[in-house]
């Protein structure tokens, strides 16, 4: 009994042995096999892996290139626009001219006294007057006259040559046919602001054929013209005020 069970044991000690053996070499060759590649399989993860890289490079080379914005870089040069409006000085409004255009005024009047006494055209010397010498054209002139009750305000040009030789206005009697031999001016005051003036004071007018002298009072505005021409645009005039006392 004892060898047949010998028997029995070693044929299982053989297998035994043997599959202790055999199995972890499958194994080990199962694992090798998976775990190493073959040939064909080793080119293949090589290929991948260059296209890999080489699709990565292309990435790199294609994408644009950036660059960082300079933050020094100095933006246009900007001029900062002149606020003033005011011409510049040789444009302006001299006092001298201011004195010039009062005597071209009493000039004026003179001119056509004496036109109407040498019996001239005294009525179109007259419109011209008021045509060279006022703003008519240029815009609203305020004109107020010394002898006028009724009209008293003359605000186109054929009430201001009304005024001086008589005209469309009934009351007048023709200022600038008096006649006067002379006009002076005495300021009591100016202003001057660039393209715009104002004097103010009394004249004094010589009557030609006593030569008694008159006084009244005047405010006169004047504007620069485009031609750089003072004109009249405010005339106020009248007699000095006399208390009844």
């Amino acid at each position: 009994m004892s060898n047949n069970l010998n028997r029995k044991i070693k044929p299982l000690g053989v297998a035994a042995v043997l599959g202790s053996v055999l199995v972890p070499a499958i194994l080990v060759t199962n694992y090798a096999k998976n775990a190493i590649p073959s040939n064909e399989s080793a080119t293949a993860l090589d290929k991948t892996e260059i296209s890999a890289q080489t699709i990565a490079l292309n990435q790199i080379a294609v994408s644009p290139k950036t660059t960082t914005p300079n933050k020094t870089k100095l933006s246009p040069k900007t001029t900062t626009p002149n606020k003033s409006t005011t011409p510049k000085t040789s444009s302006c409004i001299l006092r001298q001219e201011v004195m010039d255009a009062e005597k071209a005024w009493g000039d004026a009047i003179v001119a056509i006294g004496k036109a109407y006494t040498n019996g001239a055209n005294y009525k179109e010397l007259a419109a011209e007057t008021v045509d060279e010498l006022y703003a008519y054209d240029e815009g609203t002139v305020l004109f107020k006259p010394t002898k006028a009750a009724q009209e008293q305000f003359r605000l186109t040009k054929q009430e201001a040559a009304s005024y001086f030789v008589t005209g469309i206005v009934p009351e007048d009697h023709g200022f600038a046919i008096q006649p006067w031999s002379k006009v002076r001016f005495e300021n009591a005051g100016t202003i001057i602001d660039c393209n715009y003036a104002l004097a103010m004071g009394n004249y004094y007018f010589t009557d030609a054929n006593t030569g008694k002298e008159a006084k009244a009072e005047f405010t006169f505005g004047y504007r620069k013209s485009k031609d750089g021409k003072l004109l009249i645009d405010l005339h106020h005039s009248s007699f000095p005020y006399h208390s009844s006392k």
